[in-house]
């Protein structure tokens, strides 16, 4: 955690615990604050618009979650310094990136999969087989395990409010500080933007409304009427334990396509090459998961055997004290629950004007990181890298051509582990 108001970038080049980050900060008469050294004179940097002081680095990775991580880790191995060579920005109060704000219930044994970071594997941090342990609690642990082995320099919580381009260089505004950086990472993930939408009524509607990241406890609801809306994995998680507890109601736009057959390898490369395909063409990315079906589990055959799966046709619009279809019947409900998914949280990134007309992003290099747009922009968990083996070899793909393209080649440090 930041422990003080004192802050030197120079500092975390070695830092082992990455969370550290030190810049002497004093207040003026009139109140605003001023950055400067500890000796009191100003270190060297830009000037903003707003006054603040950026502090010039060559490589910014915004996202401390495990697509920063893996982006950080193939900085660090090519020689980069942290502080001066490179920074991981984080705006999660420690580490764990999205992982620690998951509900209580998703544990190792329900999520989908986490792959291992690069250069050291889960199961050297924690037992791989205690598979009840909440992934809230597992994951932040692994997570913060990394960043003090491979000493990457983490600065926390810090939240990007914008980038924008300053001649050949990109501006970096923050909460706290501001960055003047040659290239930048982004590894902000889909967990800071829910996508809900919108049907007629929907702010007229009395009862309560939630998204997947809002859901901790089944037990909320007991004895409620729910409505939860979407097909996948998440939304029948909460069917299958909402529906033990309270009366439900699953919808969806289209009927969820269940695999019989086992997921291969080869499945998931085409599930990601199809995703891939879209973005090199500028098309907004749909997710990997929409392309591979729903693999049937014990969990949802049991599921079907209890008669839960019982899915209803999207309704037309909400009620003040329910939902209405299309064909006029109505169901009254307390509760809303939008399993609906997220986008990418780009937001930060919109001075940059990436996006094409129909809201997609061109990408292209090796993986589908590098922003056609403006090279000086990588863009990792975007696309077919949204998943966490994808995050993984995306980020040293986004490594490795960000440093070609900006002609950094320092000394590559010893291998520590194995590499991927």
């Amino acid at each position: 955690m930041l422990l003080s108001d004192d802050r030197d970038l120079g500092g975390l080049a070695g830092s082992g615990d990455g969370h550290k980050l030190a810049i002497h900060s004093r207040l003026s008469k009139d109140g605003h604050r001023k950055t400067a050294s500890k000796d009191g004179h100003p270190r060297t940097g830009e000037f903003s618009l707003t006054g603040k002081l950026a502090y010039k680095i060559d490589i910014v990775v915004i996202g401390g979650g495990q697509a920063g991580l893996s982006a950080a880790y193939h900085l660090r191995q090519a020689g980069l310094t942290g502080g001066k060579g490179f920074l991981v920005l984080d705006k999660s109060p420690t580490p764990g990136g999205a992982w620690q704000f998951r509900w209580p219930s998703l544990t190792m044994k329900t999520i989908n999969r986490l792959h291992d970071l690069p250069g050291m594997g889960f199961a050297e941090v924690l037992d791989a087989g205690q598979t009840e342990v909440r992934a809230a609690e597992a994951v932040p642990a692994y997570f913060s395990a990394y960043e003090t082995h491979f000493q990457l320099p983490v600065y926390r919580p810090v939240t990007v409010r914008l980038v924008c381009g300053r001649g050949e260089r990109l501006r970096i505004e923050t909460d706290h500080e501001s960055f003047s950086a040659r290239g930048i990472i982004n590894c902000t993930g889909t967990w800071d933007a829910p996508q809900i939408p919108y049907y007629p009524g929907r702010e007229l509607f009395q009862g309560r409304q939630m998204h997947t990241r809002d859901y901790r406890d089944a037990n909320e609801f007991a004895g409620k009427r729910v409505v939860i809306v979407g097909a996948g994995i998440s939304a029948l998680q909460f069917l299958d334990e909402i529906s033990r507890v309270a009366q439900v109601i699953w919808v969806t736009r289209r009927p969820p396509e269940f695999r019989d057959a086992a997921f291969t390898p080869e499945d998931g490369r085409a599930a990601v090459a199809r995703v891939e395909q879209r973005v090199r063409a500028g098309l907004v990315p749909g997710s990997v998961v929409s392309v591979t079906g729903i693999p049937r589990s014990p969990a949802i055959n049991a599921m079907e055997a209890r008669g839960v799966l019982n899915r209803q046709p999207m309704f037309s619009e909400i009620t003040p004290t329910g939902i209405r279809w299309p064909d006029g019947h109505e169901a009254q409900v307390d509760v809303i629950l939008w399993a609906t998914g997220f986008r990418s949280a780009l937001d930060h990134l919109a001075p940059l004007q990436l996006r094409e007309d129909n809201g997609g992003i061109i990408m292209a290099g090796r993986l589908a990181t590098r922003v056609v747009r403006d090279p000086r922009v990588h863009l990792v968990g975007y696309g077919p890298s949204a998943s966490t083996i994808g995050a993984n070899r995306a980020g040293g793909a986004a490594a490795r051509e960000l440093m070609d393209y900006l002609n950094l080649h320092p000394a590559a440090m010893p291998a520590t582990s194995k590499q991927e």
